[in-house]
């Protein structure tokens, strides 16, 4: 769809907030490119790997006890 302008000053006003757009979406792309190279510094990756082994560290710990208290009930 076609939009019909009538005089210079509609034109010039819609390309400046064409610009003004594009400025915005700039740097919504380099905010969102900062926040992913953040998020890939080694110490958020390491940070998040912590959490896993701990978790795991947690499960093998509450099996091997649920494994000695049966052995106690037995």
């Amino acid at each position: 769809m076609t939009k019909h302008y009538n005089y210079f000053t509609e034109i010039d006003k819609q390309l400046q907030i064409l610009r003004l757009q594009k400025e915005i979406y700039k740097e919504s792309v380099k905010m969102d490119l900062n926040n992913v190279k953040s998020d890939l510094y080694p110490s958020e990756l390491l940070g998040g790997f912590k959490e896993m082994i701990q978790q795991f560290e947690l499960t093998f710990a509450i099996k091997k006890l649920s494994n000695i208290v049966s052995l106690f009930r037995k």
